[in-house]
């Protein structure tokens, strides 16, 4: 039978969580972000459907979406019942015979399987997902795991979607680059320099243009990308976290160093416990600062040597510190601490999500 890759993604799932536990939200503009207060300084963790028609996205300022949308329900961030919700749904999907899962994060993973009718088996998964939760998802179908992610927004929501190298540039020829998995902003404006603005002019590239703009490695990967080519290997592996953040939105700014280096000093200790309770020392300390009014600087630093204890751990990211600009007013300030990966997983994995 055909091997297949399967990407789940949950439809708008804190927002849903939150509909199932307050039912009188369904179908009204909800906005998760933060503790719930426009006020203050925070972003959008999630907005329903209804909220989005208004321009509300994630990771746009709180306050700014409650502008957008006034009428909009505001709840606060809850991580427990997120986790919680994860969880139930990624052992439901375990529960469909034949299949592997790969998680990705909170709100979909990968899933490989070998099927002679992968519509029916998502269908089929879907039904499981809503039995065991009570919540939605959408499952894009691929050949491989490029394709099966980029087919899943042509699913939303509820749906089911195939893509693969039979019709992918029928579909997404004439798209943006901006819609392919792992395409930012950034790179879509670097890609234009050189006249690459849709996915089959990208497909078509000059390698050579391609490998001077990015490297060897990236310029390659890029044009793979256009061409929708990628891994097909779905990994159940257990998943190891790799680092550790975590980060703090001020509010009110922080102008003086000595307010910046006690913040740093706090959001250490907090790195600090996280990686503990993993039992792996911290190699290298990464330092996120967001200037006022929205200025973003991302350093990192090796650590002399692997360790648990604080006081390397906070002389590098304070020497990170040291070499930014203390002119200017400090927003946002986040700490992340990489750790020693176990001796027997050599595999590269994604960090965690960053704790506020």
């Amino acid at each position: 039978m055909p091997a297949w890759v399967l990407h789940l993604d949950m439809d708008q799932f804190i927002a849903a969580v939150e509909i199932l536990r307050r039912p009188e939200l369904a179908e009204k503009p909800l906005i998760v972000g933060g503790r719930g207060d426009p006020t203050e300084r925070a972003v959008v963790s999630t907005a329903s459907y209804e909220a989005r028609a208004f321009g509300a996205h994630s990771g746009m300022p709180l306050r700014l979406a409650a502008r957008k949308c006034p009428d909009a329900i505001i709840l606060p961030v809850d991580h427990a019942a997120y986790d919680e919700a994860s969880r139930a749904a990624f052992a439901a999907v375990r529960t469909v015979p034949d299949v592997v899962l790969e998680p990705l994060g909170w709100d979909e993973g990968f899933i490989g399987a070998s099927n002679e009718d992968p519509e029916a088996l998502a269908r089929r998964i879907q039904a499981t997902v809503l039995e065991a939760t009570g919540l939605h998802c959408t499952i894009g179908i691929g050949d491989n795991k490029i394709r099966a992610k980029n087919a899943t927004g042509f699913g939303k929501p509820r749906g089911v979607f195939r893509l693969t190298r039979e019709n992918w540039l029928a579909v997404m020829g004439e798209r943006p680059v901006r819609e392919l998995w792992g395409v930012g902003s950034r790179i879509s404006a670097r890609l234009d320099k050189h006249g690459y603005r849709t996915v089959a002019e990208l497909a078509r590239a000059d390698l050579e243009v391609l490998t001077g703009e990015f490297g060897p490695k990236m310029g390659l990967w890029y044009a793979a990308l256009g061409r929708g080519e990628g891994s097909a290997v779905v990994d159940d592996t257990p998943w190891v976290a790799r680092s550790h953040s975590r980060e703090t939105t001020y509010q009110t700014n922080l102008v003086t160093p000595e307010e910046i280096r006690a913040a740093v000093a706090a959001l250490v200790e907090q790195v600090i416990e996280d990686c503990a309770a993993e039992g792996r020392p911290i190699f290298r300390v990464g330092l996120k600062v967001r200037y006022a009014p929205f200025f973003t600087v991302n350093r990192s630093k090796k650590l002399a040597a692997p360790t648990h204890e604080t006081a390397p751990v906070l002389d590098a990211v304070l020497t990170l510190v040291a070499a930014l600009d203390t002119g200017r007013e400090v927003r946002l300030l986040g700490v992340r601490g990489e750790m020693v990966m176990p001796p027997d997983d050599t595999r590269e994995r994604a960090p965690t999500r960053a704790r506020v």
